[in-house]
């Protein structure tokens, strides 16, 4: 039987499959990507993680029992505490400093979709901010997979000298994947609850969202 979260991508199967598998994952699987490239995709991921950590904000806010409150804390504390520093961190390590990041500008296509969430979330319920959410939280793993396992998508594929391992390895590695399963056990709970109306509404939420994510990833060919 499909899961909830497997109809949504089913519906959109096309936007899925432009995301999942993007000319910037597929060269960053076989580390053709242009450094530049993912040099400017961290920059612009670092204020991404920023608008993330205020849609775990607002999920704290939309939560209505203390599970839900606890989980979003424990998100949002998770970006503040801990992501932001580790991304700092990485990106100083492709020479790019902290300070090189607090005077960044945010792109038209991080705006696109950090607004895009917050809007969902503000505009909807936790499940609309969850399904938002989706495409970067569990496609990043999804991706991650595809360029790792054997049977994955990206059959050229390559670890050894890719000097983007280590970024896959973090999405790929069991905390991240540990972490998707969470969020596709929360999300597959609660679609299994809505109405074929309301699941309509959140297939469209969805398709937006995963269609602004791929945009992110054209942007950083793009360099703009």
């Amino acid at each position: 039987m499909v899961s909830p979260f497997e109809r949504l991508k089913e519906d959109h199967a096309q936007d899925w499959q432009a995301y999942v598998e993007h000319r910037f994952v597929r060269e960053l699987a076989t580390g053709e990507l242009p450094q530049a490239a993912f040099q400017h995709y961290l920059k612009q991921d670092y204020l991404f993680l920023i608008q993330f950590a205020r849609a775990w904000g607002l999920a704290v806010y939309k939560s209505r029992d203390l599970s839900d409150l606890r989980q979003s804390l424990d998100s949002l504390k998770a970006i503040v505490d801990i992501e932001l520093g580790l991304h700092i961190d990485y990106c100083a390590s492709w020479g790019i400093s902290e300070a090189d990041l607090a005077g960044l500008a945010e792109s038209r296509a991080t705006l696109a979709y950090t607004r895009y969430v917050l809007d969902a979330g503000m505009s909807g319920d936790l499940l609309d901010l969850h399904v938002a959410l989706a495409p970067c939280i569990i496609g990043y793993g999804e991706i991650a997979n595809g360029i790792t396992t054997s049977n994955g998508r990206q059959s050229s594929a390559r670890h050894e000298g890719n000097p983007y391992a280590a970024w896959i390895d973090m999405y790929a590695g069991r905390d991240y994947q540990d972490l998707v399963q969470a969020e596709l056990n929360w999300m597959n709970a609660r679609l299994a609850q809505v109405d074929a109306t309301r699941f309509s509404q959140l297939s469209r939420v969805f398709r937006d969202a995963t269609r602004l994510e791929a945009d992110f990833w054209q942007m950083g060919l793009d360099l703009r």
